[in-house]
């Protein structure tokens, strides 16, 4: 008989409007693709306590959801002054319920000014600082920003890592992020045929450096352009990475599920299943 293979999201918005009028189906649509773990990243203040109790509301015994509190470098101009010291509060409140900081770090494309790249790295160091002294994972979002992140990550030395998201950098910064620490977040990118050099560095990466993930409902896979995009979608990612790959998919989709799990260990003891 087959083994059957599971799978986990480790970067899914499901907490978006987008989500919310199918919610049960797409839960148990889940379920039946094998999909086990889904990992809730947030971007700010305004969605940390939806994403708290939304987790609560929609986990089971079938779908595990699992929420990370951070603030993503596109909403700052939503913070205040304060909002650090009540991402703060909240951790200190609700840290049980959480698996990593994030989604945080910086993106290169929109630090239009100095005053920009000033702020996103500021609130990234806030947020390194605070996955440090709550001895968590954080989640990193890069878009151009190789050169900032690199050194903040030497910086704090975060003993539990955590993810680069959407990694589609080189094979060279692909080893400064894994010996920091770091797994890298694979994604519909590697379904584009242009993305040529993301996909030659993901074939030659160490697997243990690997996690799935679809960034639902953004970033599409190639065919889907202009459609929200899905945790469903995570098999067909696992597809693609299994073309690349020389593994068996039963390897392959072992050690996947293996590295979320180290990376992001509390996954396992999160306590707010509803069975």
């Amino acid at each position: 008989m087959a083994k059957t293979l599971t799978f986990s999201d480790s970067h899914c918005h499901l907490d978006f409007e987008s989500f919310s009028s199918n919610i049960s189906t797409l839960l148990s649509q889940c379920h039946q693709a094998h999909i086990k773990n889904i990992v809730i990243p947030t971007v700010g203040p305004e969605n940390w306590l939806r994403a708290l109790n939304f987790a609560k509301e929609y986990s089971s015994k079938n779908v595990n959801l699992h929420t990370c509190l951070g603030i993503h470098p596109w909403f700052l101009n939503k913070l205040n002054s304060n909002s650090l010291a009540e991402l703060e509060a909240l951790l200190a409140q609700r840290v049980t319920e959480v698996v990593a900081i994030g989604e945080a770090g910086i993106d290169g494309v929109i630090a239009k000014d100095h005053d920009n790249i000033n702020q996103q790295l500021s609130v990234f160091e806030g947020q390194l600082q605070l996955a440090k002294n709550y001895q968590l994972p954080i989640i990193v979002h890069h878009r151009r920003s190789h050169q900032y992140i690199v050194p903040l990550l030497k910086k704090y030395q975060l003993s539990k890592g955590g993810i680069i998201h959407a990694f589609s950098g080189s094979y060279q910064q692909a080893c400064q992020y894994i010996d920091l620490g770091f797994k890298l977040g694979i994604g519909g990118t590697i379904t584009y045929p242009r993305a040529e050099k993301t996909i030659k560095t993901v074939k030659r990466l160490p697997l243990d450096s690997l996690v799935l993930e679809t960034d639902a409902p953004s970033m599409p896979l190639y065919g889907f352009q202009g459609q929200d995009n899905s945790p469903l979608r995570i098999i067909d990612v696992f597809k693609a990475l299994s073309i690349i790959r020389a593994e068996t998919a039963d390897e392959l989709a072992m050690v996947l599920e293996k590295n979320i799990h180290l990376i992001l260990p509390r996954l396992s003891s999160v306590p707010h299943q509803r069975y």
